[in-house]
């Protein structure tokens, strides 16, 4: 393995992409379904499943709080949650650019074993390709999950009601904001650190106090303000936030304040956005509150039947305004 680094030969298929292989990826994702075969043969799962896929490039690859390998599996493990589906399998495809430090690739995959152990998930399979100098940005990872659908979940943007309750699960834009950070194109100096993590056990906690939950979202790229956004027009419905119950680590305000920024729209990559009926709402927030990854949950608006595919915020003084919805992209490259 030439000084160290990724070469393409590592990607032809002969004994340096075994070497590599071998030493960096199934050493760290071996489990008795991973297969050096085509294709993985998996048990049967006696329920309904969920299917996804997501691709992962930010930049950098390595921030505050976590790595590309981390995020990977959180993206997809957070997908399959979201439709109350308990995350079982993932399969991880690589696409690595010739130099790469053999050592940063090893950290992710630690990352990605780590992340998945405690996501309860096993890699049964994978690809790996190596691309040329410059044809792309050190690392990119795509992943594809299967999880099992639990019994009496049923989530999704289009069924949103009047009267019901949103919660978060945590502050906001913490993602979105420690990758800005970290291009340290601003010169501004903080310790935010992603909230990057899986969120199957929190969504779980959830399903054991109401299985009357009609949507669950994560929310990634945008953040919290596009996915209210993107449910208000599914379920056409009106949306009524409370800006003074959204939490945002005062960290994220100080950086919001100085460029400007709405952290409505900053990425999160551990965060849900929950619209459950009004009754159960109280009783959600409090089994939140006593999870590792949801310790700062709150209820902050409400759905209506007015103002329908609309955001609007209360503000501290008691006036109302719509929320404005972003144009172009805010900060490419977040996931």
């Amino acid at each position: 393995m030439s000084d160290n680094k990724v070469t393409l030969a590592h990607g032809a298929g002969g004994r340096q992409t075994s070497e590599l292989i071998g030493k960096v990826f199934k050493a760290h994702f071996s489990n008795p379904l991973f297969t050096a075969d085509d294709a993985a043969v998996l048990p049967q799962i006696d329920s309904k499943l969920a299917f996804t896929t997501d691709g992962f490039i930010v930049s950098p690859w390595k921030f505050n709080g976590g790595n590309i390998g981390k995020l990977s599996i959180c993206g997809t493990v957070n997908d399959l949650s979201c439709m109350g589906a308990k995350p079982m399998y993932l399969t991880c495809g690589f696409v690595i650019e010739e130099g790469f430090d053999l050592d940063d690739l090893e950290e992710i995959a630690a990352a990605m074993e780590k992340t998945a152990a405690e996501a309860g998930v096993k890699i049964v399979a994978g690809d790996t390709k190596v691309t040329g100098k410059g044809q792309v940005d050190g690392v990119f990872i795509t992943t594809t999950g299967i999880g099992a659908v639990q019994e009496g979940a049923n989530t999704s943007g289009k069924f949103s009601k009047p009267g019901d309750a949103i919660i978060v699960t945590g502050d906001v834009g913490r993602h979105g904001c420690t990758i800005l950070l970290a291009r340290d194109q601003f010169g501004i100096e903080s310790d935010v650190d992603s909230d990057c993590a899986p969120l199957w056990d929190t969504v779980s906690s959830v399903l054991e106090v109401s299985k009357e939950v009609h949507v669950i979202r994560d929310a990634t790229r945008g953040g919290v303000g596009t996915v209210l956004y993107e449910i208000a027009e599914q379920s056409d419905v009106g949306i009524v936030l409370d800006q003074t119950a959204i939490p945002v680590d005062d960290r994220v305000k100080g950086v919001c304040g100085m460029l400007g920024l709405e952290p409505l729209y900053l990425a999160c990559e551990g965060r849900l956005v929950i619209f459950a009926p009004a009754e159960d709402a109280d009783r959600i927030v409090e089994k939140l509150r006593e999870g590792k990854y949801s310790k700062n949950a709150a209820i902050i608006g409400r759905v209506t039947e007015e103002n329908k595919g609309k955001v609007i915020v209360e503000t501290e003084i008691g006036t109302q305004t719509i929320l404005p919805q972003p144009k172009g992209e805010l900060l490419p490259r977040i996931c």
